[in-house]
């Protein structure tokens, strides 16, 4: 069996935003279906990551309106490009995340999603602790096996 890396998806690098911009205008960028989490980058460094799921807390905790810097995941779990699929997937589980910035020599290179390893992996699903709650990823049109028991 051949093991892919995620240099092999080819991940996209979604722009990376700044820690002191607005979170309205972090929940703008989200919008875009082709966004799934804004790197947080500081001095071309990664420094945070933000996600939906951080911008609806904020929203539901408070009424003050902070930058993404005041509400971003720090510190970020990153991948290396020429991490295998199932690196990636261990880390993910490991940190609980289901957003990995893709780092290569220090640079920002590219966002590996949860979504996008669901169809790669070797049971066709990805499962994640988060936040006390089991999230299961499964292809599109797929089953992921089944056990007995």
């Amino acid at each position: 069996m051949i093991e892919m890396t995620v240099n092999s998806l080819g991940v996209q690098a979604p722009p990376t935003v700044s820690p002191d911009l607005a979170v309205s205008e972090a929940a703008q960028h989200l919008r875009c279906p082709a966004v799934p989490a804004l790197v947080v980058s500081l001095d071309e460094v990664v420094t945070g990551i933000v996600t939906e799921s951080d911008i609806v807390a904020m929203v539901a905790e408070t009424a003050e309106r902070p930058t993404v810097g005041e509400i971003m995941s720090t510190p970020v779990t990153t991948i290396e490009p020429t991490a295998t699929l199932k690196a990636a997937t261990e880390t993910m589980q490991a940190a609980g995340v289901r957003h990995l910035p893709v780092v290569s020599d220090g640079s920002y290179c590219g966002l590996l999603s949860a979504d996008s390893l669901s169809p790669y992996l070797s049971r066709g699903k990805l499962e994640i602790e988060w936040h006390g709650e089991s999230l299961r990823l499964e292809p599109p049109g797929g089953q992921g096996s089944q056990t007995n028991g």
